[in-house]
């Protein structure tokens, strides 16, 4: 299937972080604000993080929707992911640290 530029645009658009977690938002935001919460993890810690959120919420429906988005984002690139032990770790690839280089070439 090949998609057109607008499509192509909307599928691979950079990955937005909610600022704030939101029982009603989508399974794929939640699943994103609790990766950013802990930084990096498996889909197990995420799933553990999301039952931190919000209590009961996962179920056998919702581990499944979490791991297959977490893999989801991975293969189009919007997360970063490390195989450990043959479990994925997965992380937004933030920048967690100040570069002390120099901008200016002398």
């Amino acid at each position: 299937m090949t998609l057109s530029d607008e499509e192509f645009r909307e599928e691979y658009k950079p990955l937005h972080i909610p600022s704030h977690f939101d029982p009603l938002d989508t399974q794929q935001n939640k699943a994103i604000y609790a990766l950013a919460q802990i930084g990096e993890g498996t889909a197990d810690s995420v799933l553990k993080e999301l039952e931190t959120l919000q209590p009961g919420v996962v179920n056998e429906q919702v581990a499944a929707l979490v791991k297959t988005t977490l893999v989801s984002l991975y293969n189009k690139g919007l997360i970063k992911g490390e195989e450990h032990n043959g479990q994925m770790h997965y992380n937004l690839s933030k920048i967690t640290e100040a570069n002390d280089g120099s901008t200016r070439h002398e």
